[in-house]
């Protein structure tokens, strides 16, 4: 049992400590240790996936250690910070999510994608980047090739937008607070945000943090939708069970999200707690890069990276419009 699963989750291990490395040197964490986990193990999947003693171990790591780091994922949040927001940042998410969802389904039709490729890179660009696509992947049975190519997507959108948004929001003379809630709104993997909302100010960086981690609330409400819709599909029935459609790990996820608004874990355990679902999810997407072929990847063409262009451009001009609107300018 230890040596069958020893082996993959050893090498992950390995290879999250490398990229997050490597991360480490990069001014403002502009590319994400979990952005070079993938990338390196793509690059080694040729080799790694030669030797049949990894499989198991780098199945588990990028299954069940993945729900385990998405649960521990919700010690970054509180319900004190969802309110401190205010209704009219969940106003603009409303119409943020619409528009990634909406506007995906209809855009994954018209390129002729397939429902679950459309539906990762619409949750990246919605939610919470590679986070968002994670969760939902394992819900939807989605394929380590369109993981994968739905987060280098993202982080690719990503980096465009933390060099782009404080030249924009300056020349669009943004305020503080609605430069972060643009940029909390917008802009999609948390690194990526803290990157742009500091580069423009101190204010707006700490504001857009806030936004951004209540949008991680969304992942609750989209993991079971999509659970239920991949039931569906793949059931003939007309009905499908409650216990095969419920993901129960988003429960746990919201049990983490009290424990750490009502204080009864102490903040040092709780930072170390956080500090262990980043590292988790390093470790998750480079297994997932080890397990997928990048031929296959590429083989999708062109039309994924459109989509993904097209809907990330929709949300930063829907977010800015609806805030106009709302002149919270």
């Amino acid at each position: 049992m230890l040596f069958e699963y020893g082996y993959g989750i050893g090498l992950s291990i390995l290879l999250a400590l490398f990229a997050m490395f490597i991360s480490s040197f990069i001014p403002y964490h502009l590319v994400s240790a979990s952005v070079f986990a993938l990338l390196i193990g793509m690059w080694l999947q040729p080799v790694v996936m030669q030797h049949v003693w990894f499989k198991k171990g780098l199945g588990f790591v990028s299954k069940q250690l993945l729900r385990f780091s998405i649960i521990l994922m919700g010690l970054n949040l509180t319900f004190s910070q969802v309110l401190k927001v205010g209704g009219y940042s969940l106003f603009v998410m409303l119409f943020t999510l619409f528009t990634a969802f909406g506007g995906g389904f209809i855009l994954g039709k018209m390129l002729g994608l397939p429902w679950k490729l459309s539906s990762l890179i619409s949750a990246g660009t919605g939610i919470c980047g590679g986070s968002a696509i994670l969760a939902i992947s394992g819900v939807i049975d989605a394929e380590n090739k369109d993981v994968a190519y739905a987060i280098s997507a993202t982080f690719l959108f990503d980096v465009f937008m933390v060099l782009a948004f404080p030249l924009l929001g300056r020349a669009l003379h943004l305020s503080d607070l609605g430069y972060g809630l643009w940029t909390g709104t917008a802009v999609n993997d948390t690194s990526s945000v803290v990157a742009a909302g500091y580069a423009f100010s101190d204010a707006a960086g700490a504001y857009s943090v806030i936004v951004k981690l209540t949008r991680t609330l969304a992942i609750i409400p989209t993991v079971l939708v999509f659970s239920y819709i991949n039931a569906r599909k793949q059931s003939e029935k007309k009905r499908v069970a409650g216990h095969q459609v419920f993901p129960y790990f988003i429960l746990l996820f919201l049990v983490m999200v009290g424990i750490r608004s009502t204080n009864l874990v102490a903040e040092s355990i709780t930072m170390q707690l956080s500090e262990l679902s980043k590292f988790l999810m390093v470790m998750s997407l480079g297994s997932i890069g080890m397990r997928t072929n990048f031929r296959q990847m590429v083989s999708s063409g062109f039309k994924p990276m459109l989509h993904g262009f097209l809907i990330s451009l929709s949300v930063v001009v829907v977010s800015y419009l609806v805030q106009l609107m709302l002149h919270q300018i």
